[in-house]
């Protein structure tokens, strides 16, 4: 048993590492690592998988020395891996840089992020692990190595999404654009109209998506459009009210169909613009579980349909809307849209109120319409389903099993969808 105690952002999922270790150089790091027995990283701890669980060593990068580096070109930057996105991104703003697209929250590790295929909205843009030019990693012997598509072409292929698998990444260098400013427009929407124009809506905007409580018969449509520079006043978001319905729900789970018609009535239209960095994400202060499953876009509106029947059907307590959200799909190895472009459809629980029987159940759905889940969410994926859902899976556990024999950066879990490769 470890002495130390670690929990992810939701509470669920709960380690205890022998030692929490924070090098604050790569020196450090690679001794830290050479003489581990078992080695997981943390960021933000934004991963409702146990992707960090361990009983061995858990490290974190926050304390890390390191700059910003623009290339002379700039169109990309190094940086260090365990900055946040929040610290990456506003530093990218003072080079006059973005990020081409970013999620809805911005606390997790920039490492972290890219392992994972942390993604944001648009049809034409894909996850930040596509971002990714070149890597330093520390391997599980203590050794430091770069990779890049000509040096280690197979390390960096495998390490562009490798649920840190492969060894540590301490510097990432990744695609940037122009500073860009976005404006963002929110507006209620009948979900028939919403479905039936949705081709022409994801064609028309550079970022679309909209949440979709099941219980109504709407949808909130949010879209991002670059805009000049003029910033509009901002709306601080408050959660305070969702918080109360929320806790209402848990005590009273009957009234959750009341509850989710009431705050789609309540939506009203909204915009604001600013720089992209501020305007990407959202304050996420209620704590929730989250399954999201990327679909094939031809078989989404199918199987956004026949969930949210089964929701209804079984008077599923689930307070959250659904998130709808396009993905461009990449050639990354173990990327969830590596067969070509996908809708993200996302589905969250209050975190104190019952998750996974109902999240089983609509997995379930999103398997049968050729859904692959993002992995950093809450899945039931083994080995078998990990070969047969990713056709390069062999490729990266032979790449896996060359830079890490002994299996030191597995746990449990990456046990169960990778231990085909030890």
């Amino acid at each position: 048993m470890g002495v130390s105690e670690w929990r992810n952002w939701s509470g669920s999922v709960i380690a205890h590492p022998t030692v929490i270790a924070r090098p604050r150089d790569e020196v450090e790091l690679a001794a830290i690592v050479r003489t581990a027995t078992q080695v997981r990283v943390t960021g933000a701890g934004h991963s409702f998988m146990p992707l960090c669980e361990t009983t061995g060593t858990l490290v974190s990068l926050e304390d890390m020395a390191g700059d910003l580096i623009v290339a002379a070109d700039r169109q990309s930057v190094d940086a260090p891996a365990g900055w946040s996105l929040k610290r990456l991104t506003a530093a990218l703003w003072a080079q006059g840089l973005s990020l081409p697209n970013q999620g809805d929250v911005n606390p997790q590790s920039l490492g972290g992020a890219l392992a994972t295929g942390t993604h944001g909205t648009g049809l034409e843009l894909s996850s930040l692990a596509a971002l990714a030019r070149s890597f330093r990693l520390v391997l599980a012997d203590g050794s430091i190595v770069n990779c890049d598509q000509t040096a280690e072409p197979d390390l960096f292929e495998a390490q562009r999404l490798s649920l840190g698998l492969l060894g540590i990444a301490t510097r990432a260098r990744i695609a940037v654009i122009p500073a860009l400013h976005l404006e963002e427009r929110i507006e209620q929407r009948p979900l028939a109209e919403v479905l039936d124009h949705l081709p022409a809506l994801a064609a028309a905007t550079r970022h679309m998506e909209f949440f979709l409580f099941p219980y109504a018969g709407s949808v909130t449509l949010k879209t991002l459009h670059p805009t000049a520079a003029a910033e509009l006043a901002e709306e601080e978001g408050d959660d305070r009210v969702f918080q109360a319905c929320c806790d209402l729900a848990a005590a009273a789970p009957r009234s959750v169909p009341m509850i989710q018609r009431t705050l789609a009535r309540l939506t009203r239209s909204s915009r604001r613009a600013g720089p992209a960095w501020r305007i990407f994400p959202s304050e996420r202060t209620v704590r929730f579980e989250e399954m999201e499953y990327e679909l094939p876009v031809a078989n989404a509106v199918a199987a956004l349909h026949e969930a949210l029947e089964l929701v209804r059907t079984k008077r599923m307590p689930l307070i959250f809307p659904f998130e709808f959200r396009m993905v461009a799909g990449d050639d990354i190895w173990l990327s969830p849209f590596h067969a070509g472009p996908c809708a993200s459809i996302s589905v969250h629980q209050y975190a104190p109120m019952p998750w996974s029987d109902h999240f089983a159940a609509l997995e379930a759905v999103f398997r049968a319409h050729g859904g692959r889940p993002h992995w950093a969410k809450r899945h039931t994926l083994t080995s078998a389903d990990v070969r047969a859902l990713y056709p390069m899976a062999e490729a990266f556990g032979q790449v896996r099993k060359r830079v890490d024999p002994q299996g030191k950066f597995m746990n449990g879990h990456l046990h169960q969808l990778f231990g085909f490769s030890l």
